[in-house]
């Protein structure tokens, strides 16, 4: 089993650009789970029930993080690493601390404990019209490689696959 706290430890947000306010990511604790919650439901027309994220918190086998700035939990990711891939389960942003590069640490941080343990491919879905989310994961090197039709519900829309290929260099 692969500890996904180690591979967070210490990892910290550049500051974010606009306000100069730091964000730590690091790992989840029960205490975040209202904020984690608060910002899935604040992000997502379909959310995840909050007993998933009370499950992924307890599930050793999963990477929680989150970004904690100044004014509490500001997003969260999870991530799991298996056999050489990895999936990007979950990330999101509450609404005030977008555009602050709070996604693109958390993504960051996900990414760098997959290639902690070993990780070569990272696979993500995103809406197909979620055209911030695919700068971001385009910045990161993730390349459409499938699609899923109706995925999303609320409104119905495709998924969009993006994979990462972990390369030497």
């Amino acid at each position: 089993m692969v500890d996904h706290s180690r591979a967070a430890e210490g990892a910290v947000a550049p500051r974010a650009a606009a306000t100069g306010a730091p964000a730590l990511v690091r790992p989840a604790r029960a205490a975040d789970l209202e904020a984690v919650v608060a910002i899935e439901r604040a992000s997502f027309a379909d959310p995840w029930a909050p007993r998933a994220f009370s499950d992924a918190l307890a599930d050793e086998g999963l990477l929680f993080l989150v970004a904690e700035r100044e004014q509490g939990v500001a997003g969260y990711v999870i991530a799991w690493f298996v056999a050489g891939d990895g999936e990007i389960a979950n990330i999101a942003v509450a609404p005030p601390a977008r555009g602050h590069g709070i996604g693109a640490a958390l993504l960051d941080a996900a990414l760098r404990a997959g290639r902690d343990c070993g990780t070569r491919s990272v696979f993500l879905e995103c809406r197909e019209s979620n055209a911030v989310a695919r700068a971001l994961y385009a910045s990161r090197r993730f390349v459409e490689v499938g699609r899923r039709r109706g995925y999303y519900r609320l409104p119905t829309e495709d998924a969009i696959v993006l994979k990462r290929s972990e390369g030497r260099g």
